[in-house]
């Protein structure tokens, strides 16, 4: 079975359509949605349309998401993040809402390769960033999964544990990395709609539980159509700007 893994949509409709449009090329029977549905982006009550049938209760909550229902405190923020917050406020519909309220924290697949899908990290799901090494040992120590996928820092990245021992190794694109029997794996799938990494293609990755392996995937979509959707809603220029440098 192929599944493919996305996270930090954030409100990006033209990102999200082109990576689910891959997935489906790719012949992906499967989607799970790692949180930030919203944040951001001009279209979050499209993209929690357009995801909630497809993942069929495979997703999680992100910060934004529950920022956008007030249950995440957003004066940690950047302003930026505050004000595309607040204008998402105002601009979920009810459904989108409440859908949004109940998302879990965390999520586990069973099946021939089970894993656990979270938004931050294993350890902290909503909130904490695994931006290295020291904080992926710290969540192997901490909780006993065999793979873990996460997202929030908006970067695609792979750690793994071999007993004791964790490192960090080469996530190329297009390129199917073995899952070994014995080896813990914490994969961040990069983010679909608002990439950081100095590339701006979405960003997702394929699990294919048949190898194991997974792959990280990056897909073109049109920028420039959600730039200007986001300036026509009146977000935040930099927002908008970002987009195009993938940071």
């Amino acid at each position: 079975m192929r599944i493919a893994i996305l996270s930090d949509v954030h409100a990006n409709l033209e990102a999200l359509e082109a990576a689910l449009g891959d997935a489906r090329r790719r012949g992906c029977e499967r989607i799970v949605c790692l949180g930030d549905f919203v944040g951001y982006g001009p279209s979050p009550n499209e993209c929690v349309d357009r995801l909630r049938p497809l993942v069929d209760g495979r997703a999680v909550a992100g910060n934004h998401d529950w920022a956008a229902v007030g249950k995440v405190d957003i004066t940690y923020f950047n302003p930026y993040a505050q004000e595309a917050i607040r204008w998402t406020r105002q601009a979920l519909r009810p459904g989108v809402r409440d859908y949004l309220t109940a998302l879990p924290r965390e999520w586990v697949a069973d099946g021939t390769v089970p894993f656990l899908a979270v938004h931050g990290s294993p350890r902290d799901p909503i909130e904490e960033y695994v931006l290295d090494q020291g904080t992926a040992e710290e969540n192997f120590r901490e909780r006993s999964f065999a793979v873990a996928f996460v997202g929030h820092t908006h970067v695609p990245a792979l750690f793994l544990a071999r007993g004791e021992t964790v490192g960090a190794a080469p996530f190329p694109v297009d390129t199917p990395v073995v899952l070994q029997p014995g080896v813990r794996y914490l994969i961040n799938v990069g983010s679909v709609g608002q990439p950081r990494d100095g590339d701006p293609r979405a960003a997702y990755v394929l699990l294919d539980t048949d190898g194991p392996a997974v792959t990280l995937i990056r897909v073109e979509y049109p920028i420039e159509v959600t730039q200007e959707r986001m300036r026509a809603v009146g977000l935040p220029e930099v927002l908008a700007e970002r987009l195009r440098y993938g940071r």
